[in-house]
C-alpha cells in the first residue's frame, strides 16, 4: 500500500530563493486560472442559453502557456510541473465544490501554505534526493528506500522547508494482546479502553495558549510588512507548528499502540463539525483532534492487520447501562460517573468504551448464530 512520507529539507538560500519562485510561480497560475473560471462560472449564469464549457486542467494550461507564460518570462526559470500541478489542484477543488463536499476555492495569499508539485526525474539518495531543475537536496534523516516514483511536494510551514512523497509500504501483521477493544474519545481524556486504560491527550494548545495570545499582542503596532513584523509573525508560525507538532506525536503513539496491539478496534462515529458548533467545548475537541485520530488509525490499521469498526453516532454509548442494558433517560456533560439502578457505578468514559465493545462482540455472535 502507498504511505505519505515527509521530511526536511536542509536548504541553503540558493535553494531558497529556488522554492520561492516556484512557490510564486504555481500560486500565480492558481489564482489566474481560478479568476478566468469563476468569470466563466459569471458568464454561464448570466446567459443560460450561451454557456461556455468549464475548462478541465488541461484547458487552463494551455490557455495559461498561450496567454500568461509568454508574457511573464520568470514562468521559465522554474520546473513547468509547478503551474501544471497548481491547475490540477485548481480543478480538484473546483470538483469538490461541485459534489458539495466543500466551498468554493479561495486565491492563494502570498506567505500562507506555499508549496508546489514537481515530476520528472528524481533520484534518491541516503540523505538527498534529486528533484528537476533544482537538483540535490540534503535531508536530515534517511530517505526510505521504497520509494515511489512520481511527483513530490515541496512546502513551507514557517520558516522551515518539507518535501513529501508516496512510498511503498507492505502490511506486516503483528501479534495482537487483545481480540476487541472499544475505544470511547472524550475531551476529559483523549481514549478511554474497554480494557481500562486511558490515555491523555496532548493538549498543547492548551499549554501554549498563553505564550501564542502574548506573541500576538506584540505585534498590534508593528507595521504590516515591516521586517519586525515578519519576524513576530515568524515566532507564531514557529509556535503554531510546535503546537501542532506535540499534538501529532501523541496521537501516532496512541494510534500505532492500537493498532498493533488489538485484532479489532471499535470506535464511534462523531460528528466533529457539529461538535464544534458549541463553542464551550470547540476549542478542547480541536486540540484533541477527533478526526486525525480517526484518520490514523484507518490506515494503521491496514498496515498491522487489524479491523477497524465505527459504530453509528447515535448509539447512546454514554446513557446504557453496559452491565443490564439499561438506558437513562439523561445524562449530562457534567456527571463523570454512571450510575445504574442494577447497582453498576464507573466512570462514564469507560462504561461507553465497553458499550462500544460489547456491541461488537454481539454483532460477531450474531452473525455466527446465522451462519
Amino acid at each position: 500500500m502507498l504511505l505519505g512520507f515527509k521530511t526536511e529539507i536542509k536548504a541553503n538560500n540558493a535553494q531558497r530563493t529556488a522554492f520561492l519562485k516556484h512557490a510564486g510561480t504555481a500560486r500565480h497560475a492558481y489564482n489566474w486560472g481560478l479568476g478566468l473560471t469563476k468569470q466563466i462560472l459569471d458568464h454561464n449564469k448570466a446567459n443560460p442559453e450561451d454557456k461556455i464549457k468549464f475548462p478541465s486542467a488541461i484547458d487552463l494550461h494551455k490557455w495559461l502557456v498561450a496567454l500568461v507564460k509568454s508574457e511573464n518570462q520568470w514562468y521559465y526559470e522554474v520546473s513547468k510541473c509547478a503551474p501544471q500541478y497548481a491547475l490540477k489542484a485548481l480543478k480538484d477543488a473546483w470538483d469538490r465544490c461541485f459534489k458539495k463536499i466543500s466551498g468554493v476555492p479561495k486565491f492563494k495569499k502570498k506567505g500562507r501554505h506555499d508549496s508546489f508539485t514537481v515530476d520528472g526525474s528524481i533520484k534518491v539518495e541516503s540523505k538527498r534526493i534529486k528533484v528537476p531543475v533544482i537538483g540535490w537536496l540534503k535531508t536530515y534523516e534517511v530517505l526510505p528506500t521504497g520509494y515511489t516514483r512520481g511527483a513530490v511536494t515541496i512546502s513551507r510551514t514557517a520558516d522551515r522547508w518539507f518535501i513529501s512523497f508516496k512510498i511503498e509500504v507492505d502490511p506486516q501483521t503483528t501479534p495482537k494482546a487483545v481480540d476487541v477493544v472499544g475505544v470511547d474519545l472524550g475531551v476529559k481524556s483523549l481514549a478511554t479502553l474497554s480494557t481500562g486504560e486511558v490515555f491523555e491527550g496532548a493538549k498543547s494548545y492548551k499549554k501554549y495558549e498563553a505564550k501564542l495570545s502574548r506573541l500576538q499582542w506584540r505585534t498590534r503596532h508593528k507595521v504590516i510588512g515591516s521586517a519586525n513584523w515578519k519576524k513576530a509573525q515568524i515566532k507564531i508560525a514557529r509556535l503554531h507548528k510546535k503546537i501542532a507538532d506535540i499534538r501529532k506525536d501523541t496521537l501516532h503513539k496512541i494510534t500505532t499502540y492500537l493498532a498493533k496491539n488489538h485484532s479489532e478496534i471499535v470506535i464511534e462515529d462523531l460528528n466533529v463539525s457539529g461538535m464544534m458548533a458549541n463553542h464551550k467545548l470547540a476549542k478542547a475537541i480541536q486540540d484533541m483532534g477527533f478526526y486525525e485520530f480517526r484518520r490514523q488509525l484507518e490506515y494503521k490499521c491496514k498496515i498491522y492487520g487489524s479491523t477497524l469498526t465505527v459504530v453509528s453516532r447515535w448509539l447512546p454509548s454514554s446513557k446504557t447501562c453496559s452491565s443490564c442494558g439499561h438506558l437513562l433517560d439523561s445524562l449530562s456533560l457534567s456527571e463523570r460517573i454512571f450510575s445504574c439502578e442494577c447497582g453498576l457505578v464507573l466512570d462514564r468514559d469507560y462504561n461507553a468504551s465497553l458499550n462500544l465493545k460489547n456491541m461488537a462482540v454481539s454483532h460477531t455472535v450474531s452473525a455466527c448464530g446465522l451462519g
